[in-house]
């Protein structure tokens, strides 16, 4: 008896050691099938395999499993559904798409549809608001009125590679976002592409995460942040927004190699941030558009208002009515390295304390500069201050414009450089660079040194095919 126990005992102790890899089972699905019925037999660890064809109805993953479309021999070829040959989820105009209710859940391989358009409900194509642990989003196409991906209360997420499309028939405000991090801890959202959304990718409360190498474009704002510190925004490129990305109400923020094209409000928004480093991003073509203008309407590269603390280096702002607005007590700002190109207002700063804009003898490029460098150090003999107390008049009252000619203004510039005493606190760049500044490119690796003007033919001409084709 006592051994019949012992050899009991050793097959309860060696079941437990088997990796649950090893026990979990594969469970596959057919239109013909209850897909509900299917997940909920399934036990973690399970992995259930749908086949292609379209799976009507709002589901629901209690356990942790993994759930995965079956690739069809014609994947990849086109982004149709017809011709993708995946499992389609059509939650029949109503609710989510799939819910996700525990932990160890992913969810790859899906074209997911038609899920609900209810707001304040928040329907998405994909949604958890439990409180988990390892959530995966990957390989997914998404086309719908709500949210796209909904991850809320969650640790240690991974959401990569898939396709988020909105509908544009909606107005801006009534569509949801692409994907939304609510409360989330140690998320990477990563290769993703999304458009036709309110915002691309939309985090607030969420702390320790990274957005990585993800595609946003016709969108209102491309990044939006709220209230959310130490987190990265790495490589990622937003075109055709209103605002590339909007930073607001956050901290600790690395924001690097980003790129931003054909804004037409802002290219990078800062608002109440603070202890933050912004740069070797490249913002081009920020332009309000003719039917849209009204008096006081511009774009701007970099608006940075109420942030200070923060460190602004080796970017580049290109062609936009203001390549930098500072306002609402920006002040204690690092702004050293940029590029300001071809932009008619370099430099809109308003505020009475005096600003240094160089570090440790390096400034910043101003393709408007007319100074010399007669010792051939690469650096202008003459400060470059953008602003003086005619500019801050327009600033306050615009119309003011049609007198920027006129004999009276140019006498009262002319006394402002005679009698320095006279002229208002502003920005003053005591070396500005004769050359554009070389830009540091982020690899995972570390940081390699290009020519600035190889980072803007690479980047643009590839990003100009991409717009062209819209």
């Amino acid at each position: 008896m006592a051994k019949h126990a012992f050899t009991v005992l050793a097959w309860f102790i060696l079941l437990l050691s088997v990796p649950l890899a090893v026990l979990a089972k594969n469970i596959h699905v057919t239109p013909d099938d209850d897909l509900q019925a299917s997940l909920n037999r399934a036990d973690d660890g399970d992995v259930v395999i749908i086949a292609a064809g379209e799976y009507i109805g709002n589901f629901i993953v209690n356990q942790g499993i993994t759930v995965s479309g079956e690739i069809g021999s014609t994947a990849g070829e086109t982004e149709s559904l017809a011709g993708a040959n995946r499992a389609v989820i059509n939650a029949n105009g109503v609710g989510h798409g799939i819910e996700l209710r525990n932990s160890n859940i992913t969810i790859k391989n899906l074209t997911i549809i038609n899920w609900g358009r209810d707001l304040t409900e928040q329907d998405s194509g994909i949604y958890t608001d439990k409180k988990s642990t390892n959530i995966t989003v990957q390989d997914n196409t998404l086309t719908g009125d709500g949210f796209g991906i909904w991850v809320q209360r969650s640790q240690d997420v991974l959401i990569k590679h898939n396709r988020i499309s909105g509908n544009a028939k909606l107005r801006t405000a009534d569509r949801g976002n692409g994907i939304q991090l609510s409360m989330v801890t140690k998320a990477l959202v990563e290769g993703n592409t999304v458009s036709e959304t309110r915002d691309g990718l939309y985090v607030i409360s969420s702390q320790d995460n990274e957005l990585r190498n993800n595609t946003l474009h016709d969108l209102r704002f491309g990044v939006h942040y709220m209230y959310s510190h130490n987190n990265k925004v790495v490589n990622n490129f937003s075109y055709n927004a209103r605002v590339g990305y909007a930073l607001m109400s956050s901290r600790k923020l690395i924001v690097s190699g980003n790129r931003s094209l054909n804004t037409e409000d802002y290219g990078f928004l800062l608002n109440f941030i603070t202890f933050s480093e912004i740069s070797n991003n490249h913002v081009k073509d920020v332009w309000t558009k003719p039917e849209n203008k009204v008096l006081g309407r511009d774009g701007k590269g970099l608006f940075i208002y109420n942030s200070g603390y923060n460190t602004i280096k080796y970017n580049t702002v290109d062609t936009a009515e203001i390549g930098i607005h500072l306002t609402a007590g920006s002040e204690n700002v690092k702004v050293y390295g940029n590029n300001f190109i071809n932009n008619p207002i370099q430099v809109k700063y308003v505020s009475n304390k005096r600003q240094e804009w160089s570090v440790d003898g390096i400034g910043n490029y101003w393709s408007n500069y007319l100074g010399w460098d007669l010792n051939g150090d690469g650096k202008g003999d003459t400060a470059f201050e953008p602003n003086d107390g005619i500019d801050k008049m327009v600033w306050e009252y615009p119309e003011a414009k049609v007198l920027l000619d006129s004999p009276a203004v140019l006498l009262l510039r002319w006394v402002q450089n005679q009698f320095p005493i006279l002229k208002p606190g502003g920005v003053k760049d005591s070396h500005p660079l004769m050359m554009q500044s070389r830009i540091a490119s982020i690899v995972d690796s570390g940081s390699a040194a290009v020519n600035n003007d190889s980072l803007t033919k690479n980047i643009f001409t590839k990003n100009s095919e991409a717009t062209d084709s819209l």
